[in-house]
């Protein structure tokens, strides 16, 4: 079922499949939702939802008005919480456990996360601040020596040494058969039993991380043996401490391509079942502008370094790590530490590049602002995935790095729209001195034009005149005058939409001109008011959200420049579920046709018998 789902909708397959036997022996053990199970990331809860009463609607899994591909809280009352961040479900599962303590309420919590995600520093914070507590929390390690890509770090070197400690596992489980043989006594001897195990335990894992921190340490067990997970579950519920149940599994257990790739299918578009190969073509997408630009500024300049947080392949990176593999960091699951890394390599002397997901990077805006710009370092935030995220649903979407970066002292922020913009924006951002983002979306690259070339000027955007992309169009006004002229202003995330809508209006008569934000801090307003003054009118379309963003900035510029019709198009405050981006753009009204009917209107308060770039009184509409 997962499998056949997953080749149709696309999703998280090998995580999924790693922890099919761990999901089923959770729920055999523990009577769901008396007892919580809160699961990390929760992008391996698919078997979890079939358990749960989502059978009959999981063929609608990750697409419009169908269930999510993450816990949700609305969908479910076995959904503690609606998670998509990694390394916050112990956290979660510790504060469940208080509140329900305090209230003398029943029932076990169990926090369900993984290797990778045991690498972000917030799941040690709760790890310790658990072991102080000393509460019966039961925490289950699924390692599989992977996140999204292969693990690095100490902690999964320190992870991999504790599965190998097999001789003290054998002893164990003989204890236990022994124990369990004996009629009658076998609870008399259980204590003794448990104080033996300890202190066999100490002289075979004297550095056990877990059992420093105050918990009690169970495994590495095997993640895909059902029976005996169940039976350490039921043994486990009873202890009335904390205890770390460590697992090995395996990514894409059962399904011989995700087994043999686990990194490309940890995320997987539609696919065919027979051999795992993708159902569409992939197109040229702006991650992959960004990797060739990079390598080829690196092949130039050696003091550039790339860093990412468990997203090597995801932001692009995968060929950087190849070819300068010294100048390559991948932190882990740690996007804060990412960060002020790079702002010390920069202290150093180097240029970083630091590449995360506009979703992920909102965990390290303090880091930016201290560690960053207060520093005056110079460091390049590539923010991959902007804008509205397909199919990932509301906490992968990338609407609030504008508002959240933009009053951020020294910060450049820059938003491409094709491939050559992007590697002209890239190339200046490196060059500069100061801290530059640059954030594009999950899409795939227009096709080039002229004004995509054009030089980069600080401040100022590009202007892509209606005969570049539409000509013959364009040539038909020599002849009949148009109603009025509209420029239709927009990030670059938002260009394709733009571009359709500014087509239509000229069938309409409608004469449209695009002005591409290169920058959405600084702004030259002085530029940006002059150019917008030959029009009638103006619509500014941001992929982000409205409050604090781009397009409320620029709405007043000109108000303050005098006399212009303008309207905005932005994403409302809102967290917006999963589907296509069309699906999500038509949610937000946020389409080509909804950008064209914004302008439309603005047509309808202007003279029709006034002259071309005739400023007319103030009229601000808001949408």
């Amino acid at each position: 079922m997962i499998v056949q789902t997953v080749s149709e909708n696309g999703g998280h397959l090998a995580s999924n499949l790693g922890a099919v036997e761990l999901t089923i022996a959770l729920h055999r053990v523990f009577e769901s939702p008396h007892d919580a199970i809160v699961w990390d990331v929760s992008h391996q809860c698919y078997a979890h939802k079939l358990l749960t009463g989502r059978y009959e609607q999981f063929a609608t899994l990750r697409t419009h008005g169908g269930i999510s591909g993450f816990t949700r809280i609305s969908e479910s009352e076995h959904d503690f919480f609606s998670n998509g961040h990694a390394s916050t479900s112990i956290s979660q599962a510790l504060g469940l456990l208080m509140a329900r303590d305090l209230q003398k309420r029943s029932g076990k919590v169990v926090a369900v996360i993984g290797d990778g995600a045991l690498t972000g520093g917030m799941a040690f914070e709760a790890l310790s601040h658990a072991g102080q507590l000393a509460k019966n929390l039961i925490v289950v390690l699924n390692d599989n020596q992977m996140s999204i890509d292969h693990n690095t770090g100490s902690i999964s070197r320190y992870l991999s040494r504790m599965t190998m400690s097999a001789q003290y596992q054998t002893f164990r489980y003989k204890i236990d058969r022994l124990i369990d043989r004996v009629p009658y006594f076998n609870k008399y001897l259980e204590k003794l039993a448990f104080r033996f195990k300890r202190a066999i335990k100490g002289m075979f894992l004297t550095n056990n991380l877990f059992v420093d921190l105050g918990f009690e340490y169970v495994g590495p067990l095997n993640g895909h043996d059902e029976q005996t997970l169940e039976t350490i579950l039921r043994r486990v519920e009873k202890l009335p401490r904390p205890v770390v149940v460590h697992i090995v599994t395996k990514k894409g257990k059962g399904y011989a391509p995700a087994e043999k790739n686990p990194e490309h299918f940890h995320g997987v578009s539609p696919f065919f079942l027979f051999d795992g190969t993708p159902k569409e073509k992939g197109s040229f997408m702006f991650t992959d502008a960004f990797d060739r630009a990079l390598c080829e500024i690196a092949a130039k300049q050696s003091d550039v370094v790339a860093v990412t947080a468990a997203m090597t392949h995801g932001t692009g990176l995968a060929n950087f790590s190849q070819k300068y593999a010294s100048r390559f960091f991948d932190v882990g699951i740690a996007e804060e530490h990412a960060v002020t890394f790079a702002g010390a390599l920069s202290r150093g002397g180097l240029v970083p590049v630091v590449c995360i997901y506009s979703t992920f990077i909102q965990r390290s805006i303090d880091q930016i602002i201290h560690d960053i710009a207060l520093q005056g370092a110079h460091a390049v935030f590539v923010l991959d995935r902007a804008g509205a995220v397909p199919a990932d649903g509301e906490t992968h979407q990338g609407l609030f790095d504008i508002a959240l970066l933009r009053p951020i002292p020294n910060v450049h922020i820059m938003c491409p729209a094709s491939a050559v913009d992007l590697r002209l924006c890239l190339e200046h951002a490196v060059a500069s001195s100061g801290v530059f983002v640059m954030r594009y979306p999950k899409l795939a690259c227009p096709s080039e034009l002229p004004s995509f070339s054009l030089p980069v000027h600080e401040g100022r955007g590009t202007l892509v005149p209606c005969e570049s992309f539409a000509p013959s169009l364009e040539a038909s006004f020599e002849n009949v005058r148009p109603r009025f002229r509209v420029l239709l202003v927009c990030t670059g995330g938002m260009y394709a939409e733009t571009l359709v809508a500014a087509r239509s209006l000229l069938l309409q008569n409608v004469y449209a001109d695009i002005y591409a934000l290169r920058f959405i801090a600084p702004v030259d307003e002085a530029h940006f008011a002059t150019v917008v003054s030959q029009y009638d009118g103006a619509v500014i379309v941001e992929d982000g959200v409205k409050t604090g963003g781009i397009a409320e900035y620029l709405e007043g510029v000109l108000i303050k420049s005098g006399a212009m019709h303008v309207t905005i198009k932005a994403f409302a405050n809102a967290f917006y579920v999963q589907g296509t981006r069309a699906n999500i753009l038509e949610d937000a009204r946020m389409t080509s046709g909804d950008i064209e009917r914004a302008a439309l209107s603005l047509g309808a308060l202007s003279p029709l018998d006034a002259r071309f770039g005739e400023r007319h009184a103030a009229t601000v509409l808001t949408t």
